[in-house]
This record gives C-alpha cells, sequence and structure tokens, in this order.
C-alpha cells in the first residue's frame, strides 16, 4: 500500500511538472502563431513545411481546457471510428460549451462535408475564418465544399487564399492549376 501511494504522488508530481512546463492555453491565439505562419510561407518545399505544418496543428488541437479538450478527443476517435453521431455530439457542446475555439468548429465542418451537409460546413467554416482566418485546413475546406455546391469561382478563390498562408501545401498546387483551368480557361 505504501509503495502505491509513492507511485501516485510521484505521478501527481510529474503530471503538475508537466502542465507547469506547458502553456495554460494555446488554439488560435496562441503567440507561436505568427512566427510559425511566416516560416510556412517562407518554406521552400512541402518537405520542410511539413513540421512547420505539424506545430501550427498542434497548437490549434488544444483548447487548454480540460473539458473541451475530452470533447476535442471523443469527438475525433467518434469521426475516425465512423460514429458520425457521436462526433456529431461531441463537437457540437464543444462550440456551444467553446465558441471562441476555432479547431472546434473546424472539426464540425469537417464532418459535415463528409455527411455531404455542404452548406452547414461552410457555416462552420466561416466561424472559424472568422476566429483565424490564416486556417489553411477551412481554406481549404472551404474550396472543397464550394466545388460540391457548384461554386468552381468561390472555389478558386478559397484555394488561392490557402495558396498565400500555406503556398507548399501538398497537393495545392496542381488542384489550383487544375480549377483554374476549369474556372478562367487557363493554367495559373
Amino acid at each position: 500500500m505504501i509503495r502505491c501511494r509513492s507511485v501516485f504522488w510521484t505521478l501527481i508530481v510529474v503530471l503538475a511538472a508537466l502542465t507547469a512546463a506547458s502553456p495554460a492555453w494555446s488554439d488560435q491565439s496562441d503567440p507561436r502563431l505568427p512566427g510559425l505562419f511566416t516560416q510556412l510561407q517562407a518554406a521552400p518545399s512541402s518537405e520542410a513545411a511539413q513540421p512547420l505544418e505539424a506545430q501550427i496543428w498542434g497548437i490549434w488541437m488544444q483548447a487548454g481546457d480540460l473539458g473541451a479538450d475530452q470533447f476535442m478527443a471523443t469527438g475525433l476517435s467518434a469521426m475516425n471510428a465512423g460514429d458520425y453521431g457521436s462526433a456529431l455530439k461531441a463537437f457540437g457542446q464543444l462550440v456551444e460549451d467553446k465558441p471562441a475555439f476555432a479547431e472546434g468548429w473546424n472539426k464540425r465542418a469537417t464532418l459535415l462535408y463528409l455527411l455531404g451537409r455542404y452548406q452547414e460546413s461552410v457555416a462552420d467554416i466561416a466561424k472559424v475564418l472568422a476566429l483565424e482566418p490564416r486556417h489553411f485546413g477551412a481554406l481549404s475546406g472551404l474550396a472543397l465544399c464550394d466545388e460540391q455546391l457548384g461554386k468552381q469561382a468561390d472555389a478558386l478563390q478559397a484555394l488561392r487564399r490557402t495558396a498565400a498562408v500555406f503556398p507548399e501545401m501538398p497537393g495545392l498546387k496542381a488542384r489550383l492549376k487544375e480549377l483554374a483551368k476549369k474556372v478562367e480557361g487557363e493554367s495559373i
């Protein structure tokens, strides 16, 4: 029993130290993001941009609130398992509880896209972009929704906005070229 208490208190101390070492909050207002976006825009290749993209996503995914982070984890787990009803419920609760957390809206927008509910997805993407105009995932998702809704010119505009933020996004140049040809009859 004494050994269990010792292990328990050691875990408490380690968790407290980890919590103190990490930022108290994250998300789209994190002070590390401006520098990361500057580097992302200047990255010479998608390979060079990949670790920057991963850091940005890592920051965006943290609401800095245990309850919100739990709803995010539950929603992601359900979405990945194909349980879209449970995912929708979790992401719905997340955006209700934490409406200033852009990634909550983005994950729900992604799920709505997967459900074929493109107009609703666009509405959630608008909330994401109001909170984080540099959200390249939401911008790219907006282009996908616009394409599904037959709004090719709007999709092209969304892709161009994506390129302004993340020029080396994998597959973006080819998508831009193909869509520009459809919309404008020429390549970019």
